[in-house]
């Protein structure tokens, strides 16, 4: 078997492939281009798009060149695949700044100092936003059959569910096959890798060009990622992991990995670390907290750089081994004025994110879940004066539970 393809199966990568043994000849014979696409629909990815990451390094590493296609195009339009129910329509003005934020976490993952493996970036708005309706129907439009289309998952269980689909997003699955075909055209890119979700689309854009160009190109899938507790890879009941320091700082980022379940670290270890799979056999039996903070650093590393890998487990061991404050944890600012306004425990709390409405704040604070300088806070009435802060003058440290920490610093 072609050693990408070896590893890419060792990883816990590989999902479905089409024609897997001509795919691996002709990887063992040359190095290729191919893409996956990530649509713009957010101001950055969130931990649930790592995969896809991990799979264009995984490609430059042997020596492949990965195209990360921006959608500005599909964007406008919105994918329906795992959607119940019609995307939010964004601006054109908020779609270029999310495109120009997202290619910036691409360059921190991919490599660019090589002119063979550098990764090229296209924004399919180039050449969707100069489509002729007509003439589109007439070349690609007629390679496409509604009794197919309608058979794929991400039509069917919306039209099952008698959830509304827009005739916007039925034709998302044309114009993703239609970007295959022009980087075929215009980049030579060979292969398409997406979400198992995305199976019936990348068929699709295979078929299109062996009918179109009588070209033959490849589709590769990753399987759906959900945690062994059965949640989806990259939510928690904080939000989205994002992979912005701006929306999630390095700390927060390092936790949601040492806070990984035990049944997931050796996968993830595998999935989201550069460690050689080989490496990895052998120490899968070491302590699993060991093997958590392992993956916490490397993950972080990738992402944040090594000095926010330290930092991170710097302030972990501060605050849960050492049992003090660490300067490098979460800081949230509150004025003197807000304390002097009655500022109740319930609102702060909301207000730091340690967790979503007062209710649930209520209900922690019953379980002696809300702390104070690792005091918990015995009534859900208490009300945050100059007194708090007497200890410390100026901060104080808000706990939510054991691991989940922030610095509420007091400014003029």
């Amino acid at each position: 078997m072609n050693k990408f393809l070896k590893e890419f199966k060792e990883r816990g990568y590989f999902y479905q492939c089409t024609g897997e043994d001509a795919l691996s000849n002709l990887l063992d014979k040359k190095n290729i281009n191919a893409y996956i696409g990530f649509d713009s629909t957010a101001p950055s990815l969130h931990v649930g798009s790592l995969l896809q990451i991990m799979c264009l390094r995984l490609l430059q590493k042997h020596g492949h060149r990965p195209i990360v296609l921006l959608g500005g195009g599909t964007t406008r339009i919105g994918d329906p695949s795992g959607k119940e129910e019609t995307r939010k329509i964004l601006s054109e003005k908020q779609i270029e700044k999310n495109i120009k934020n997202i290619e910036k976490i691409f360059r921190i993952f991919l490599k660019t100092n090589n002119s063979k493996t550098k990764p090229l970036f296209v924004n399919n708005y180039k050449w969707l936003g100069k489509l002729n309706y007509i003439k589109f129907l007439r070349e690609i439009g007629k390679h496409f059959t509604i009794n197919k289309m309608l058979s794929f998952d991400s039509v069917k269980l919306r039209l099952e569910r008698e959830q509304s689909l827009s005739y916007m997003e039925f034709n998302y699955m044309i114009l993703q096959a239609y970007d295959f075909l022009q980087l075929n055209k215009t980049k030579n890119c060979l292969m398409q890798i997406g979400g198992s979700d995305q199976w019936g689309n990348i068929v699709n854009g295979v078929e299109l060009i062996k009918r179109h160009s009588n070209n033959q190109v490849y589709g590769l899938t990753t399987p759906l990622i959900t945690l062994a507790s059965g949640a989806k890879m990259g939510k928690t009941e904080k939000g989205a992991i994002w992979l912005d320091k701006k929306l999630l700082s390095p700390y927060d980022y390092w936790q949601f990995w040492r806070n990984t379940d035990d049944r997931d670290v050796i996968k993830f270890l595998k999935m989201f670390t550069d460690l050689e799979p080989s490496e990895i056999e052998k120490i899968k039996k070491d302590n699993i907290n060991n093997l958590k903070m392992l993956l916490a650093n490397k993950a972080t590393t990738l992402l944040h750089g090594k000095t926010e890998a330290k930092k991170a487990l710097d302030t972990a061991t501060d605050t849960f081994v050492k049992k003090k404050v660490s300067v490098n944890l979460p800081v949230f600012k509150i004025s003197k004025s807000e304390i002097n306004d009655n500022l109740s425990i319930l609102d702060l709390v909301v207000r730091t994110k340690l967790l979503n409405s007062k209710s649930e704040v209520r209900r922690s604070i019953k379980d002696k879940g809300i702390k104070i300088n690792d005091v918990p806070v015995k009534e859900d009435n208490y009300l945050i004066s100059n007194n708090t802060f007497k200890d410390n003058i100026d901060f104080i440290k808000l706990s939510h539970g054991k691991k989940n920490h922030v610095i509420v610093k007091l400014i003029n």
